[in-house]
């Protein structure tokens, strides 16, 4: 299966032609954030105050890299575990935000959050974080600096490689993956 090249912003229209299990190559601009920052853009939702980050069309990575080393601009950078967010995930999908990196399952609240506003959840390779960082060409805090490793970044990335996990459609790879080997094992 070839490659799927997103240049990023990630708008609606590029959401609707990914499927649950595409493999695609992201550059452009994306977002880091993890629980604590989420939290923290909720509450500035609520408060009806502005994000510090143009949400609309825009792919958050949850992560948490390491300290960069001399020369390179992030230290290791592998996904974290995205069900931490689903508390969060659904207001920044509301306002315009279309893709989100992680690794794991979400919740059904994130699905049907992604089915109703056009977004999509794409899965990166836990354990792979020091590859990953090789794909990104600048890395700058652009908010929460307090939360270290969680502060918010702005990543410009290049071949950026994820998955596709759940389409917009609500499509899993998580389960059609399972319910194609567990057939294919009961055909034996």
């Amino acid at each position: 299966m070839a490659e799927i090249k997103i240049q990023t912003p990630l708008t609606r229209e590029k959401v609707k032609t990914l499927r649950a299990g595409d493999s695609c190559l992201i550059s452009g601009v994306i977002y880091t954030a993890r629980d604590a920052a989420h939290k923290r853009l909720c509450e500035l939702l609520d408060a009806g105050k502005e994000l510090p980050m143009d949400i609309a069309d825009s792919i958050i990575y949850f992560v948490g890299p390491t300290p960069a080393k001399p020369g390179q601009a992030i230290g290791s950078a592998g996904p974290t575990t995205s069900y931490r967010m689903d508390a969060y995930s659904p207001a920044l999908i509301a306002q315009g935000q279309t893709g989100m990196i992680g690794k794991g399952k979400r919740g059904p609240e994130v699905i049907a959050a992604m089915k109703e506003h056009g977004a999509i959840y794409f899965g990166a390779i836990g354990g792979c974080g020091a590859l990953l960082s090789k794909c990104i060409k600048k890395a700058e805090i652009i908010a929460y600096e307090d939360l270290g490793a969680e502060a918010i970044r702005r990543l410009e990335v290049e071949d950026f490689p994820v998955i596709v996990i759940i389409d917009s459609e609500g499509n899993n790879l998580y389960e059609t993956g399972k319910a194609a080997f567990l057939a294919q094992e009961n055909g034996k």
